[in-house]
């Protein structure tokens, strides 16, 4: 299909609807799509969007994903923006267009053709996806959380072999409900929390040939520690939380290859498990790299100067998971972390440098703030340290901890909808969470 007719408006278009790109397609939207001052355009190849850090939850079944969900066309039509559904699979810097590849349906026919859209401004938020490091039987074998359609994935095989399970009496052969989890970060420490708490609920709805501890979590760490990036006393009270839930935790021990009944590491271990899940490290999608001759790191990263513009492209900026920004405080060679602090603050320091630009005015630099860390451990705990220029590093746990982390989630809520209908939709949070299920069965 031929490009997309350009507007006498400037056309700018966002490439990706997470936490970043959709905050501020959202912001643009208001500022400029609203007054017709410029074309705002979201491209994403999901219909919906969810906050990526309830993956976890979605997994587990603890969370409902359309219970939380957000629509794009909606937010799109609520926001003056435009959503245009599609994968961007390449770019095409002379002619100024994005390539979209084609779109199929369930029985394999194109439902849309391959297209291009032209813009003036681009900004490419797609995020980041789990690095396997090119381990044998990784990308076969295991389970990633990289999208709601991954983690709905998993959700829907743990309860194949929990009611599996079930029907013949309970567990009939080691591994039956083993779930093996590598990296020992954020992802794999809360997934197995949710697990635990998941397993204990489905045992409390009637499914009770199958007992709790019948689901044997086995969380594969390369390191000596979780968390490296919370302090000693915050990794060691997450280590301890997680033994009392009964997680088997390996430490140094590195997988080398990952099969159909189970994963091997490099001291020869051999630990048996039906679902397998890799959460440790993570890349740039791999079709950035070195796309149309934009400078990229080993990680597929785009790499972006101060104003968070391309290095080799000043009509091309770059935000969150897929951009190497450099963290000078930090050191030369540091960049600032993958997390949902920085891809927010990222699209407000973007949403100002378009508008500025637009207006002929200098642009700013960006300069990362460090809130802090928190890891969650579902209703049993929460930890972290937050960051803050009075009070330096203040290590948190529990309750507070618990507060802070829920707090996250509600400021990219208030970034999307605004005060009023983030209080509606607390209200009807509370009483969907009495009168649903505390787990998804089906």
């Amino acid at each position: 299909m031929s490009a997309t007719q350009t507007s006498s408006k400037p056309q700018i278009i966002i490439v990706g609807g997470g936490a970043g790109g959709l905050e501020l397609a959202t912001s643009l939207g208001k500022a400029l799509g609203k007054k017709s001052l410029a074309d705002v355009i979201l491209i994403d190849s999901s219909r919906t969007h969810i906050w990526k850090p309830l993956l976890h939850e979605v997994a587990a079944g603890t969370l409902d994903s359309h219970d939380d969900e957000l629509d794009y066309l909606a937010q799109a039509h609520q926001n003056h923006f435009r959503f245009v559904l599609g994968r961007m699979d390449g770019l095409d810097r002379a002619a100024k267009q994005v390539k979209i590849a084609p779109i199929f349906g369930d029985g394999g026919e194109e439902i849309v053709p391959a297209r291009t859209q032209h813009y003036d401004t681009l900004v490419i938020a797609v995020g980041s996806i789990c690095n396997d490091f090119g381990i044998p039987g990784a990308d076969e074998h295991c389970l990633f959380l990289d999208t709601t359609e991954q983690a709905e994935q998993f959700q829907r095989r743990l309860l194949e072999a929990y009611l599996r399970a079930n029907v013949h009496g309970g567990v009939t052969a080691a591994g039956e409900l083993d779930i093996a989890i590598v990296g020992g970060g954020a992802t794999g420490i809360e997934l197995s929390a949710q697990l635990y708490q998941a397993g204990r609920l489905l045992n409390a709805y009637g499914l009770d040939n199958v007992k709790p501890e019948d689901i044997k979590l086995h969380l594969i760490e390369a390191s000596n520690r979780l968390l490296p990036e919370l302090p000693d006393r915050l990794s060691n009270a997450t280590r301890q939380q997680l033994a009392s839930l009964g997680v088997d935790i390996l430490l140094g021990e590195r997988v080398v290859e990952v099969t159909a009944e189970a994963m091997k590491t490099h001291s020869g271990r051999v630990i048996p498990a039906a679902i397998k899940v890799w959460a440790a490290g993570v890349k740039a999608p791999d079709f950035l790299r070195e796309i149309d001759s934009l400078e990229t790191n080993r990680l597929n990263q785009l790499v972006v100067g101060p104003t968070l513009q391309t290095t080799r492209d000043e009509t091309i900026y770059a935000i969150g998971d897929c951009a190497a920004c450099p963290w000078p405080e930090k050191g030369p060679e540091a960049t600032v972390p993958p997390r949902a602090q920085s891809a927010h603050q990222m699209a407000s320091l973007v949403h100002g440098n378009i508008l500025r630009g637009l207006k002929g005015e200098p642009l700013k630099n960006y300069k990362y703030q460090d809130y802090g860390s928190l890891v969650s451990l579902g209703k049993f705990s929460t930890v972290g340290n937050l960051m803050g220029n009075l009070l330096g590093s203040v290590m948190i746990e529990g309750v507070l901890a618990r507060l802070v982390y829920l707090s996250l989630y509600k400021m990219h809520q208030l970034a999307l909808f605004g005060p009023f209908r983030v209080s509606l939709l607390a209200v009807s949070s509370f009483f969907r969470s009495r009168l649903r299920p505390k787990i998804k069965l089906h």
